[in-house]
């Protein structure tokens, strides 16, 4: 699992996403999964960029495929399922609109810091 959202985190930080976060969801009952990473973009095309990076490099060094992947149509909010993890890439806007990590601001965070 950390290797997964090492990767993950890694491929958003190489196409430039912004203000990359997880969630530890793993103390609640119900949750949809174990853990959630949250970033964002300030366009359309970057947040499919993230995506298409994340598919790309998670299949190429853990062999992995998202079990399904949501918003690709218009991409203001692509969800990418990865079973236990389960990633959530915004347009800006959105993000500041939905909050999600609000939703579960019981949920242990970690930021992660630009590396580049």
């Amino acid at each position: 699992m950390d290797k997964l959202i090492e990767t993950i985190v890694e491929a958003i930080d190489d196409k430039k996403g912004q203000n990359i976060v997880s969630l530890d969801l793993t103390g609640f009952d119900g949750a949809i999964c174990s853990h959630f990473v949250v970033c964002n973009a300030d366009s359309t095309t970057q947040v499919a960029a993230i995506a298409a990076g994340i598919e790309e490099k998670v299949a190429e060094r853990l062999g992995e495929q998202p079990w399904r992947v949501e918003g690709q149509q218009n991409a203001f909010w692509i969800a990418m399922d990865y079973t236990d993890v389960i990633v959530h890439i915004f347009q800006t806007e959105l993000r500041d609109y939905y909050r999600l990590e609000e939703l579960w601001g019981d949920a242990p965070l970690k930021r992660y810091p630009s590396v580049q």
